[in-house]
């Protein structure tokens, strides 16, 4: 859910910046040496992901996988989306590197909150119950993310808001294909890689 340039005004790119700096800040602090490596695993997925995209007005629908992110990164996942928007700026002119701290707070904001919220049912001992809020994490995560870029396009034009209703309705199908993916990947995990989907508590 990129953003492109042009869309906000000054005041909602400074506040998207300082909401990513410190969402970026304290992720770095809460990332320990032997997650360095799965933090790179999931920028990366992210990434590729996002690279197929589809132009909505001043938005863009894509994959994002940014409920995996969150529930196997905790606040990792906010340097992680940093990084990944990063190149994707610099290398693909995707969103633009004057948006890029209202698109990381975006993103990096959906894959906290879906760990808040769903984390301990997905790591609960009913699989079903697992499978399902994994399933929920990943619809969420979408429409969270499109829910805030609207919000930020909103507080910018208030012209925009038919536009963020064509946005919402265009994540809706995207929001059922990443809850599937993260409820097949919460399954696989949970029988090979358990301690993978135990990040470390949030404080």
């Amino acid at each position: 859910m990129h953003i492109s340039e042009g869309f906000l005004s000054p005041q909602a790119l400074a506040a998207g910046w300082a909401m990513s700096a410190a969402g970026i800040a304290y992720g770095l602090k809460r990332t320990d040496p032997d997650k360095i490596v799965r933090t790179a695993m999931l920028s990366s997925a992210f990434f590729l992901a996002s690279l197929v995209k589809v132009n909505i007005g001043p938005s863009s629908t894509h994959l994002s996988f940014v409920a995996p992110m969150g529930l196997l990164l905790a606040w990792s996942a906010y340097p992680a989306v940093f990084s990944a928007l990063l190149l994707q700026a610099v290398l693909f002119q995707f969103g633009g590197l004057a948006v890029l701290g209202v698109n990381t707070a975006s993103m990096g904001a959906s894959a906290v909150l879906s760990y808040i919220l769903f984390g301990s049912a997905v790591r609960c001992g009913n699989a079903k119950l697992s499978a399902a809020a994994a399933f929920a994490a990943g619809a969420f995560g979408v429409l969270c993310g499109a829910a805030i870029t609207g919000a930020w396009l909103v507080l910018s034009d208030a012209d925009m808001t038919a536009s963020v209703g064509i946005l919402l309705a265009a994540h809706l199908p995207v929001a059922l294909i990443e809850g599937a993916v993260t409820s097949m990947m919460t399954v696989f995990l949970r029988r090979t890689f358990p301690d993978v989907l135990r990040p470390g508590e949030l404080r």
